[in-house]
């Protein structure tokens, strides 16, 4: 099945004095579905919005593309309607002129009376038809961002883009447009992609949690899996067996990006005196007995012996973390399940193919095939690796 929104390996550069450029994005390949919630995440400057404005076709990608049901994305559109952090509404109209303003632009060729029919539709839909004649300076945050979201959906977009839309909001009136957004979105089947540097707000409405590195050079990093079934609420998705350990994974990753953020200026990639080709590593490991070889040798002082003079044990939640962090260059080295690198090269489960050089073996963990007797008694023999 193709997907709905490609965004097919996207670099953003931009230029900077004396003819340097600033790497902002760097091939950055995402498939969404039609009706898929979508969240960007990851720390500030690692090119959320910038990838937003791509998608909306308000940036030119300097490398790739997006393409929206089978037509690249080259320009601003009114099937692509973008809700911002600071509402945008015109002062000077009222909510139901902010909101028919948009409507009257892109349905021209609709009747008068249709026209104003799914403006009065999108007023009741955000619940404001007491406030219908009002103007934004007697609007409270809250009912702002809920025009501005009721004249995104007016138009009737294919895909609705958010920017932080609850960023400047107190947390009472956060939740409750939270919840109202996730009846919106289940009753319009809208297929959405929204910024946020809120984790539990990006648990309760996602599909898929996309997480972003640091930039300069940004990438996707990790794609999280949101398994609470639709329709969605608060309690239930709170009260899920797995909130807590998506929550802590979804945390971890920004802790580590955190870390690397805080290493890197320290960091050097020079020739070491050995003639070693990098010198500062980081390698994961998953805390269980596998990891004690890379442990020891960082207890004892082996690595500095050997001319790695600053080399960093990264603690993984999980097999998946390894693998991805290698995959995203995030870890130089891993300790790794047998089967990992093979998998990894060979691109299983659907993923890319990451080139993988396993340097030292240290056991298979017993890993093995049993064959039934029959298959043996068929002509098949046990072997050991």
């Amino acid at each position: 099945m193709p997907a709905f929104v490609e965004i097919d390996h996207v670099d953003q550069v931009f230029p900077l004095p004396g003819g340097q450029q600033y790497i902002a994005l760097k091939n950055i390949n995402l498939d969404i579905q039609k009706g898929e919630f979508v969240t960007l995440l990851g720390h500030s400057g690692c090119g959320k919005s910038t990838l937003l404005n791509v998608v909306a076709g308000l940036t030119k990608p300097s490398v790739g593309g997006v393409v929206l049901e089978g037509r690249q994305v080259t320009k601003p559109g009114p099937d692509r309607m973008v809700v911002f952090q600071n509402y945008s509404l015109l002062p000077w109209l009222t909510v139901r002129e902010n909101i028919a303003l948009a409507v009257d632009k892109v349905m021209a060729h609709l009747p008068k009376g249709e026209r104003r029919g799914i403006v009065e539709h999108h007023i009741d839909m955000v619940k404001l038809r007491h406030a219908a004649d009002k103007k934004p300076a007697q609007l409270s945050g809250g009912m702002k961002q809920r025009v501005s979201i009721a004249r995104a959906l007016a138009t009737r977009p294919k895909v609705l883009l958010l920017d932080e839309p609850f960023g400047a909001l107190d947390a009472l009136t956060r939740s409750s447009l939270q919840d109202q957004l996730i009846q919106i979105v289940e009753e319009e089947h809208l297929t959405c992609i929204m910024v946020t540097h809120d984790v539990d707000e990006a648990l309760l409405l996602s599909d898929r949690i996309v997480m972003l590195t640091n930039g300069p050079e940004a990438h996707i990093g990790q794609i999280l899996e949101v398994p609470f079934s639709r329709p969605r609420d608060r309690m239930t998705v709170i009260n899920h067996p797995n909130y807590y350990s998506l929550r802590a994974e979804v945390v971890y990753f920004l802790n580590q990006q955190k870390k690397a953020k805080q290493r890197k200026p320290a960091q050097t990639m020079a020739i070491a005196r050995n003639g070693l080709e990098k010198v500062n590593l980081e390698i994961g490991f998953v805390p269980l007995t596998d990891c004690a070889p890379l442990v020891i040798a960082k207890e004892k002082g082996l690595f500095q012996k050997y001319g790695l003079e600053d080399v960093t044990l990264s603690r993984e939640p999980s097999w998946k973390a390894i693998a991805e962090g290698v995959a995203t260059k995030r870890l130089d080295a891993a300790a790794m399940l047998a089967a990992m690198p093979y998998a990894m090269s060979l691109g299983m489960f659907r993923r890319p193919p990451v080139p993988v050089v396993t340097g030292l073996v240290l056991s298979r963990n017993g890993n093995v095939f049993t064959l039934s007797r029959r298959l043996y008694e068929a002509g098949f023999v046990t072997w050991n690796s």
